[in-house]
């Protein structure tokens, strides 16, 4: 019998509240790069997800038959650079329109599991690579396309980063026990940041790369609380999502996770954000489709 909280679908109940649970998160890191660094964001949120790991390790040790550390090593590197691209996003651009373009990462997953995993390409997958470029055009505009605009390269980034990554994870999870390979990620996410913080102090870098090399600024006051509840929420979101996937197809839930996008605009609008003018709402729309159509299972 299908399970329903508040005469809602479990799994979709769930959905939304990891949806919701992580634009707080997006809140947060957003309200917290008004005093830190984007790197230094991304390094006490991983922090916070190795200490959680740590535990769950030595509570239960895990059993990988290994043989894939380059692989491995790729999934926590490139998960890293797409995490601080999407944070670096969500500090100067409206919440909602990063989020859109991380939110890019399964029109490119399609693309790469064709390239590299030699999976099936189908038409409603073509048709979704079609609808996403044209909803990030919109969202970019012309001039931001034309001059190759810093933040628009940088939400491309966060969503390729993310498709590869997940690429990595569908051959790595043949090989690794799940904790592992999410600790890759946190580990790199973790050790990255404190050496190039380090380089910082040493070196001076173009404004345009110092989102990724910047000196230590310790946290002041009510910042540390923001730091706790955003590793809060970051975990939380992943337990919720993790519950929705086990209650209910991963096709129906995979769809809800755009209500993130509605959720994201609401809260940068709170934040402070502008509303997302017309093109913009309509490049949200295309991609949301897009993402429906590669999300979406066939018969």
């Amino acid at each position: 019998m299908q399970q329903k909280i508040f005469n809602i679908d479990a799994g979709v109940f769930y959905m939304l509240m990891a949806t919701l649970t992580f634009a707080a998160m997006g809140g947060l890191v957003k309200t917290l790069s008004q005093a830190l660094p984007s790197l230094e964001v991304t390094f006490f949120r991983n922090v916070f997800g190795v200490a959680i790991i740590g535990v769950s390790l030595w509570r239960d040790p895990m059993q990988s038959k290994g043989g894939k550390p380059l692989l491995l090593f790729f999934r926590g590197f490139i998960g890293f650079i797409a995490l601080l691209a999407y944070f670096n996003n969500m500090a100067n651009l409206p919440l909602g329109t990063a989020v859109t373009f991380n939110k890019t990462s399964p029109l490119f997953l399609a693309f790469f599991a064709w390239i590299f995993l030699g999976e099936r390409l189908p038409r409603t997958a073509v048709a979704a690579l079609f609808f996403g470029f044209a909803g990030i055009a919109m969202i970019a505009k012309p001039e931001g396309i034309l001059s190759l605009d810093h933040d628009m390269i940088l939400g491309l980034v966060s969503g390729i980063g993310a498709a590869l990554a997940y690429t990595s994870i569908r051959e790595l999870k043949n090989h690794y026990d799940i904790r592992t390979i999410a600790l890759s990620f946190m580990v790199v996410g973790t050790v990255g940041p404190i050496l190039l913080m380090l380089l910082a102090e040493v070196v001076t870098v173009p404004d345009t790369l110092d989102f990724m090399v910047s000196r230590f600024v310790m946290p002041q006051g009510i910042f540390w609380l923001y730091i706790v509840l955003a590793g809060i929420f970051a975990t939380a979101s992943q337990l919720l999502m993790t519950k929705a996937y086990s209650l209910t197809q991963a096709g129906i839930v995979g769809t809800i996770t755009y209500t993130q996008i509605l959720f994201a605009v609401i809260i940068g609008t709170l934040l402070g954000d502008s509303l997302p003018d017309m093109w913009s709402w309509i490049g949200m729309g295309l991609i949301v489709v897009a993402g429906l159509l590669v999300t979406v299972p066939k018969k």
